[in-house]
């Protein structure tokens, strides 16, 4: 009885802490456009930010996995201070730039900056090493169900945009004038506390080092040469474009929504779409906990997000989501909504399988490095992903159509589906041909 609680306290509920915290990143587009506004810049200059944070997310895992490593305690602690800080800032220079703003009449470039500084460099700092930090111990302390556990934490991470949305919303209708940035200050002291908290709580299973020593001599790199060099980089690969998939079509999630007339239901079906990338990386990968090879999640995941890619393809779904008479076509809703559910629910599964799936190709001696350095696939979609499909939907600026009141582009948001496509059935083919199935599990 013991153990099973202390599987809970060290590993489970403080994974759950920390990542729900810094999950919070993606709720940028609920207020990035306020920030605009408040400090006198266009969205298109502090979109950057949010670009910025996925990117330094993904080299602080990749440069600080062996500090993770090595301790735990240390890296959680520097997780919970660069994130609390990272926010505290950022709402500094929200503040800051909305006074510049007032003042002088167009917006400050220090105030940028510093908004680029804290929410992109320090926050991602933060967002690294605290995603990083409680993976390993919960595959330590659930061995035998190592997917369901890493799955729950990176679930938290997933749901933290559904859980945190409303509040925000709340918050910043609520504070009056100045809420932007008083919301930030908040917020900052509330995650400081529940991140401290799963700092503090988070532990290994006493004793289990001892017969891992001889693993644990080895490089990172040597670990990684132990297997066909293929292998891990058609995981770096089919990781990388799985996110560029997801970010692009999640990106434009919004605008599609309006394009098949449901503008009013925005904010309920991205909460559905949140919870569904949630439950993909919760039910993914329990799933694959039950399978020889984790790879066949992957293939499962590509194949589907491919069949609803097609789907909408073929029925033009996103540019016939409307009907002559004004009214949204059901079959097209259908079709467009399961595609963003799917495709969420792909998005997040594909991040929770890897660290198990590293795992069972290297074993656990490293898994903390190696899966950091695995996470510099995301650092690169971050830049790449969001971008592709803003600069393919600006490719077809003179098809923008007003639907109830919105400007939308419902020929450039299906031009990113053909790209989308393609890059999945390369991953297909990578998870297929490049990386080699295992023999068992160690």
């Amino acid at each position: 009885m013991k153990k099973v609680q202390n599987k809970w306290v060290c590993a489970a509920i403080p994974a759950l802490l920390l990542h729900c915290s810094i999950g919070t990143v993606y709720c940028w587009s609920i207020f990035s456009q306020e920030i605009a506004n408040y400090i006198g810049f266009s969205k298109g200059a502090t979109e950057w930010a949010f670009s910025f944070a996925i990117f330094f997310l993904g080299m602080s895992a990749a440069f600080l996995g062996n500090v993770v490593e090595k301790d735990i305690h240390k890296s959680s602690l520097i997780a919970t201070i660069c994130f609390a800080v990272g926010m505290a800032g950022t709402g500094f220079f929200i503040y800051y730039g909305g006074q510049q703003y007032m003042l002088n009449g167009e917006g400050s470039i220090l105030a940028l900056i510093g908004i680029y500084v804290c929410y992109g460099f320090i926050m991602g700092i933060g967002l690294g090493t605290g995603y990083l930090s409680p993976v390993k111990t919960l595959m330590l302390w659930f061995q035998d169900r190592k997917g369901l556990a890493t799955g729950l934490a990176v679930a938290g991470f997933g749901a933290a945009k559904a859980i945190a949305s409303p509040i925000m919303e709340a918050l910043l209708a609520n504070l009056g004038e100045g809420g932007i940035y008083k919301m930030f200050w908040i917020l900052a002291a509330v995650y400081f506390v529940m991140m401290f908290v799963g700092h503090i709580l988070l532990k290994k299973p006493e004793g289990w080092h001892e017969p891992q020593k001889k693993e644990k001599g080895q490089s990172m790199l040597a670990v990684i040469k132990s297997k066909p060099i293929g292998t891990y980089i058609g995981i770096w690969l089919m990781f990388y474009l799985n996110i560029t998939c997801g970010l692009a079509l999640i990106s434009q999630e919004k605008a599609i929504i309006k394009c098949l007339g449901l503008a009013g239901m925005v904010g309920i079906i991205s909460t559905i779409s949140a919870v569904f990338n949630a439950g993909g990386r919760l039910g993914f990968s329990a799933w694959a906990d039950t399978m020889k090879d984790r790879n066949t999640i992957y293939k499962l995941i590509f194949v589907l997000s491919i069949v609803f890619t097609a789907a909408v393809i073929l029925t033009g779904g996103i540019k016939n989501g409307i009907n002559a008479d004004g009214s949204s076509n059901i079959l097209m809703v259908i079709l467009v909504l399961g595609l963003i559910f799917v495709v969420n629910a792909g998005y997040g599964g594909g991040f929770s399988n890897v660290p198990t799936l590293l795992s069972d190709h290297y074993g656990m001696g490293n898994i903390s490095a190696i899966h950091g350095l695995t996470l510099s696939a995301w650092a690169v979609a971050g830049l790449t992903g969001n971008q592709m499909a803003s600069w393919i939907v600006s490719l077809f600026k003179e098809h923008e159509v007003v639907i109830d009141g919105y400007t939308v582009n419902p020929t450039g948001y299906q031009t990113v589906l053909y790209v989308t496509c393609v890059l999945y059935v390369i991953s297909l083919l990578i998870s297929i041909f490049l990386v080699k199935p295992i023999k068992e599990k160690k």
